[in-house]
Order: C-alpha cells, then structure tokens, then sequence
C-alpha cells in the first residue's frame, strides 16, 4: 500500500515538474518571438548572466516612474521613457564611454531609449534581454523606492505581465 502510494507521489511529482518546465518553455518562447516582431536590435541585447554580477554596469530604468518605485535593480538611475531628459542624463552620465544597460519590463521601451543614448553619443549601450521580468524570474533581487529588496514588481498590465512568472505582481492606473 505505502509502495502504491510513493509511486503515485512519484507521478504527481513527475506531472508537476513536467507542467512547470512546461510554462517556463512557453513564456520563454514567448518573450523571444514578441522580442523579435517589436525590437529591431538597433541596441544589442545583454544577457541576465553577462550582466548580472559586474559592478561597473550603469543600469538604467526606462519605465514609468511608479514602476521604477515598486522595484528596479539596485543602484540604477530612473530616466524613464515619456519623461527622457537627454540633457539630465548627459549631467549625470558625463562618460560618453561608461558602460550603459537600458532595461524596462521586457525590453522594448529600453530599446527606444538605447537608440536616444547613441545619438547622444553614448558609446558601450546595451539592452538587458528580458528586462526587469525575466531578472525577477531568473532569481535576481529587486529594490523598492527605500532601497531594500521586494518581491513586488510592476507589471504594466496583465498582458504584459504574463512574462512575470516570479514576484508579486502590481497594478495600479496613472
């Protein structure tokens, strides 16, 4: 009896493993195919584990900014995207050579910004692969608008916040 009730714990579990690498395939697709009809790949994508643990990065944020408040990546600089301010970003970033990763939800508004870098001048830009969701999802930490870590990530709005598969997701209107 316990031996039949193992091998279905075995099965359920296989199920279960099964479903979710499942999911995780499909999102993935996903990203990579909405990626390819809405970016051009005028700024070059920078991996999660290219990214990820140099400390020489300037990462900036090209979301709205009650999205870059719900969370952001540690130590980046909000320029948003309908609010992009060339000149602020040039007082702040005076090295035309520093090296420069844009990132938003996923990754397209990034691009748009990325391009508006280039024509600055800014020489070493790159847009993160993914943006903020696919670094929640990959395990990565987060930080609020008091700089400690949260599991809360803006997720635009539902559609788009179907790339977020880890976090808490949250919505709110302008």
């Amino acid at each position: 009896m316990f031996v039949l009730f193992l091998n279905g714990m075995r099965f359920l579990l296989s199920i279960f493993l099964f479903l979710a690498l499942s999911l995780n395939a499909f999102t993935q697709n996903k990203l990579d195919s909405t990626l390819k009809k809405l970016n051009a790949e005028s700024i070059p994508y920078i991996s999660l584990n290219e990214t990820a643990h140099k400390d020489s990065v300037l990462y900036l944020d090209t979301r709205k900014k009650q999205e870059y408040e719900v969370s952001h990546l540690q130590n980046a600089i909000w320029v948003g995207y309908e609010m992009f301010d060339a000149h602020k970003v040039q007082v702040e970033i005076p090295n035309k050579n520093a090296e420069i990763v844009v990132y938003c939800s996923i990754g397209v508004r990034s691009e748009d910004i990325g391009e508006k870098l280039v024509k600055l001048g800014y020489t070493n830009v790159k847009n993160l692969y993914g943006g903020i969701f696919e670094w929640k999802n990959k395990g990565y930490p987060v930080y609020d608008d008091q700089g400690k870590e949260t599991e809360k990530v803006h997720a635009f709005d539902t559609y788009w916040g179907e790339f977020l598969q880890k976090g808490e997701k949250v919505y709110n209107e302008d």
